[in-house]
């Protein structure tokens, strides 16, 4: 036990401290990471609308929402079971941390690729179902068909990054998606603006980087954490965590795959208006990736943070950590306000050089902007009630943003006045909604289970 308590100083033990400080320790290495993350579809979109054209960068923010939704389906069972292993972590349950690990893996081993597989084949029926424009349709699909096989190494690099990060390691994954960008980067001007591949160079560009991504850092955790070196005895199935991890992380995989339907639903309407529109949307979503980054950072932060103190029967200091991140995420939203309303138009320039898409992604992010403190509040509390295990706000939070993304933007875009920006006044009105709905959430759970 003394051996595994010395292994613990090179993590970080958020049941001990202040919350604040723990809480922004531990998320700026996750910060820079995601950052990087995202840094693989800016990559994308800049070269390829810069060196191919609107219409390229069109068909790649065109199959943004169908990937989401494939990659969600994953992604929410190796969230699932990070959750479970911090609350293990916060008890100090060295067998349970390593069982979770292990079953954790098993599942991801085969719930990926048949998901991939389903996806490579449902591409073109769903781009068509979307009524992607005509002129984009092939660059689109064959983008999506490439991302496709990608899925599989994007789920093996989360796996491995949630399971270190519940146990308190931030840092490592960050190393590993910083030399995979930079890959990413150099792959993207090789493919692209020198052997002229358009998206499907993009694409595999991508995918490589994934790749490299998610062995390298599976195969330093294996060999450096000592939570991941198991004896034969830890490597058998066990059915009781098995079913906690998809208790929990299928909600989330439901959670995330609503989502990314209610966003299919935008994009539908988008597409409705012309692939100037498209284009423009694609750059707003990329810039609201990076917006999104400090907020899903945090919340991710505070999951851990939640989760281990959970664990640990600390319930005093969850709630502490959850109104010290409230306080962040406002004063970042109030900065955000004036930069989005001022350099709208130079901030879209980085993607395109078409005039009107500039002056319409522009505005676009002019409306969004006043919404982002209603995002931010989604983020911090879904942090709060996923490291608590509350499975029913995810699917809750699923639902209610499929209803308002499905129905907000259609009534708004039908209104004269309004019209196509009826798009991204919808996207902000659905954060709203979402964000009083997780906040209400979270004061009935509090006083159930917290006081």
């Amino acid at each position: 036990m003394a051996d595994i308590k010395k292994r613990e100083t090179a993590m970080l033990n958020m049941t001990e401290g202040r919350p604040v400080s723990l809480i922004i320790q531990f998320s700026i290495p996750m910060l820079i990471g995601n950052l990087f993350q995202q840094l693989y579809n800016l990559v994308d979109s800049v070269i390829v609308g810069q060196f191919v054209g609107a219409d390229a960068l069109a068909a790649i923010g065109a199959t943004g929402s169908v990937t989401f939704l494939f990659f969600a389906l994953c992604n929410g069972i190796g969230s699932g079971g990070g959750i479970i292993t911090s609350q293990f972590f916060g008890k100090g349950n060295v067998s349970e941390i390593k069982s979770c690990i292990v079953n954790t893996g098993y599942i991801m081993m085969v719930f990926p690729v048949i998901v991939g597989f389903i996806a490579f084949l449902l591409s073109a029926p769903v781009l068509g179902m979307l009524s992607t424009p005509s002129e984009i349709m092939a660059d689109a699909v064959a983008y999506m068909r490439i991302m496709c096989v990608g899925i599989v190494f994007v789920s093996l690099y989360n796996y491995a990054s949630s399971m270190l990060r519940a146990l308190g390691d931030s840092k490592t994954p960050l190393y590993f998606l910083i030399f995979s960008c930079i890959l990413n980067t150099v792959l993207d001007i090789i493919f692209v603006c020198v052997l002229h591949m358009s998206v499907a160079g993009a694409g595999i560009a991508t995918v490589i980087a994934q790749l490299v991504s998610g062995i390298s850092c599976l195969f330093y955790a294996i060999k450096k954490n000592e939570y991941f070196h198991m004896q034969k005895e830890d490597l058998k199935f066990d059915t009781n965590i098995s079913v906690k991890i998809l208790k929990l992380g299928v909600p989330l995989s439901l959670q995330f795959s609503l989502i990314a339907i209610s966003c299919m639903a935008l994009q539908r309407v988008v597409n409705s208006f012309g692939k100037v529109a498209v284009a423009a949307f694609t750059a707003t979503s990329r810039i609201e990736q990076i917006i999104h980054q400090p907020y899903q950072t945090l919340g991710a932060a505070l999951s851990t943070f939640t989760g281990q103190n959970y664990g640990a029967r600390k319930n005093d200091r969850i709630i502490t950590g959850y109104r010290k991140s409230l306080l962040l995420m406002a004063i970042f939203s109030a900065l955000m306000l004036p930069i989005m309303q001022l350099f709208g138009e130079g901030i879209i320039r980085i993607f395109v050089e078409d005039e009107d898409v500039i002056q319409m992604g522009a505005m676009a992010l002019r409306i969004t902007s006043f919404f982002y403190v209603m995002l931010g509040v989604i983020y911090v509390v879904r942090g709060v009630l996923n490291g608590l295990g509350d499975s029913f706000f995810a699917l809750l939070n699923g639902i209610v943003e499929v209803i308002g993304r499905f129905i907000v933007p259609i009534l708004l875009t039908k209104i004269p006045a309004i019209g196509l920006w009826g798009i991204w006044w919808s996207v902000g009105i659905v954060w709203a909604i979402s964000g009083v709905t997780a906040w209400m959430r979270y004061v009935s759970f509090k006083k159930k289970t917290l006081l």
